[in-house]
């Protein structure tokens, strides 16, 4: 799969918070709570960007 945007496909906490205009203290803060979307790969915790940029745009989570 080759990413043809070069855009990442994932950004840590911080940075995602940071987008968002949050404090890393806030960023982890929430992602602990899922209100921004993670997933654990290994040791790293990161946001996927189409799962954040939908919740930007107002889409509700699937239910589990």
């Amino acid at each position: 799969m080759q990413n043809e945007s070069r855009q990442p496909l994932v950004l840590n906490v911080e940075e995602a918070g940071r987008l968002c205009g949050l404090s890393r203290a806030t960023s982890y803060e929430l992602a602990n709570e899922g209100v921004i979307p993670t997933v654990r790969l290994g040791r790293r915790l990161v946001v996927p960007v189409a799962r954040l940029e939908r919740l930007l745009n107002g889409e509700q989570p699937p239910k589990s």
